[in-house]
C-alpha cells in the first residue's frame, strides 16, 4: 500500500474491530506516525466487529514500522494487565 506522497506504507498490526484499529491509530499519530487504516467492508455494512470481517489492518510507514509495533505492542501489554486487574476485582465481588 502507498500513498499519493510516495511513502510506501507496511502492515503493522491485525486490529480486533475498528475501536482498537482507532485507539492504536490515536496513540502512533500522537507520536508523529501517519497511520492508514483498512477494513474488510462488508464487515462495516453489516456491523460486524468481530472475526475476519471484524479485523481493521493497521498501515504505517516502512520506515517507522519498529517503533510503531513497539508502541502497539506496549498497548496490549497494557491492556492484559487491565483486564486481568477487572477479572479480579469482578472475582472479589462474587466471593
Amino acid at each position: 500500500m502507498s500513498t499519493s506522497q510516495d511513502h510506501a506504507f507496511v502492515h503493522a498490526h491485525s486490529a480486533s474491530g475498528a475501536l482498537q484499529a482507532n485507539l492504536i491509530k490515536s496513540l502512533l499519530e500522537a507520536a508523529g506516525i501517519t497511520v492508514l487504516l483498512s477494513a474488510e467492508s462488508a464487515g462495516a455494512v453489516i456491523g460486524l466487529t468481530m472475526g475476519a470481517l471484524g479485523t481493521v489492518d493497521v498501515w504505517v510507514p516502512a520506515e517507522r514500522l519498529a517503533e510503531a509495533r513497539q508502541m502497539i505492542a506496549q498497548v496490549e501489554s497494557a491492556g492484559d494487565e487491565v483486564g486481568d486487574t477487572l477479572r479480579a476485582g469482578a472475582a472479589d465481588l462474587g466471593e
